[in-house]
């Protein structure tokens, strides 16, 4: 595998990356969560993501404020459940907005203008 592919497979895990947080929110919002179970919901919406990426998400949410963590026995083993704080409420609800946007947009024939450049008045 060249360069090349590295280089895309490292843009798109950038940007999926605020994708998969959106969707830790919308699950934290309807039910605790655990790092095993988002894996197996985010592998049904086609991420191939694994512990060693989403658990430093997971960290790096509850340290923002987004998600809060305990410890609790989950069907005989010990795992470390996440629950929606107010903060992550909040930014799940902005999230929706940009996200309804976004996706107004993209289903756009034609995206607003916003450089107002036509062709032949370009000059250095």
């Amino acid at each position: 595998m060249g360069a090349y592919p590295l280089v895309v497979l490292s843009h798109q895990r950038e940007l999926f990356t605020g994708l998969i947080r959106i969707h830790v929110l919308v699950h934290a919002a309807h039910e605790p969560l655990f790092g095993l179970a988002m894996m197996e919901e985010l592998k049904h919406h086609g991420y191939r993501i694994g512990p060693g990426t989403l658990y430093p998400l997971l960290h790096g949410m509850e340290r923002n404020g987004l998600l809060v963590s305990e410890l609790m026995n989950v069907s005989g083993r010990r795992r470390r459940v996440y629950k929606l704080t107010k903060a992550g409420k909040k930014a799940l609800e902005k999230a929706k907005l940009k996200v309804d946007e976004l996706h107004h947009e993209l289903h756009e024939d034609r995206p607003r203008r916003i450089s107002h450049l036509h062709e032949g008045e370009h000059s250095r």
